[in-house]
């Protein structure tokens, strides 16, 4: 299991004059701290040229660096947008690049009308037309994807699928969807203030995501549902740190687990300490992915 991000962060404390470099270094820095991996460039280097970009953030950490592209679906849903995304993702695989990820939240617009539904397929295989080398992931935040249906999001071959499942419960329909080949990425740690950002429900997510269709834990990560950037930096950097922290007590043993977490969600959430089946003096109740 891993942590990462989906979206950007916000500007770190430093002076207004402050080097690029110096804020991508803190940005970097925190993502480290906060025991995040894939590393992003937190959006400090969204409008240069993707594989820079990429190199630039690689040489601050010696963890992976993915690099986050904004799909043609959500950019002008047109074919030449998504020729010349190809032409970046190829260079950005050729440049080393283990992990490149697409972020489209116009996806949530798509719904059942079946011309968007064979717009946002047709430019997806454009878009990863001779792709090799490297893990392509497709993001979906700010919103409820389900009505889509995985055939049409997934129709490209894209190694894994990152959901916002706060926005977007629905799209634990897609989860459920997605074949066990493919990692699932569980958006839930939220991004407003104030919020509940216990580890439980993270861990249920990811626990809930690694049992359905056999795909384990080894292919799921938690993230933030989508952008920091609206919040302050000392927020983010405390959300940041519930990721990381959630993934540290999934590596503990199951009673260190137990004893990590609330004992009011050990019951309810019995996931979240690694068993994703009911007790057997139980019957089993149904879930979300049993119909």
């Amino acid at each position: 299991m891993f942590a990462t991000l989906l979206g950007g962060l916000p500007r770190p404390p430093l002076p207004d004059d402050a080097a690029a470099g110096a804020v991508l270094e803190a940005v970097v820095g925190a993502q480290e701290a906060a025991g995040l991996e894939p590393i992003t460039d937190g959006g400090v280097l969204a409008q240069a040229d993707a594989v820079d970009a990429w190199r630039a953030t690689s040489l601050l950490t010696h963890r992976a660096v993915k690099q986050v592209l904004t799909g043609p679906y959500s950019l002008d849903a047109s074919e030449a947008t998504a020729d010349a995304l190809n032409a970046t993702i190829r260079d950005l695989a050729a440049a080393g690049c283990p992990l490149i990820e697409i972020h489209e939240p116009a996806a949530t617009t798509i719904g059942d009308d079946a011309d968007a539904r064979g717009r946002f397929r047709d430019l997806h295989h454009r878009l990863l037309d001779g792709v090799t080398g490297t893990h392509l992931s497709l993001a979906i935040t700010g919103g409820d994807a389900s009505a889509a249906g995985i055939e049409t999001l997934l129709a490209a071959p894209y190694a894994s699928l990152a959901v916002d499942l706060v926005a977007g419960p629905d799209n634990w329909y897609l989860v459920r969807s997605t074949p066990g080949d493919r990692g699932i990425v569980c958006g839930a740690l939220p991004v407003v203030d104030g919020s509940d950002d216990g580890p439980e429900t993270l861990l249920w997510a990811a626990s809930y995501a690694a049992s359905s269709h056999g795909r384990g834990a080894q292919r799921v990560g938690i993230a933030t549902a989508s952008s920091l950037e609206h919040l302050s930096w000392d927020a983010a950097v405390a959300k940041m740190a519930r990721l990381g922290e959630a993934v540290r007590i999934a590596m503990l043993p199951a009673d260190e687990r137990r004893t990590a977490l609330d004992p009011r969600a050990v019951s309810s959430r019995s996931a979240a300490l690694g068993r994703h089946e009911p007790p057997p003096s139980r019957p089993p109740r149904r879930g979300p992915d049993q119909t």
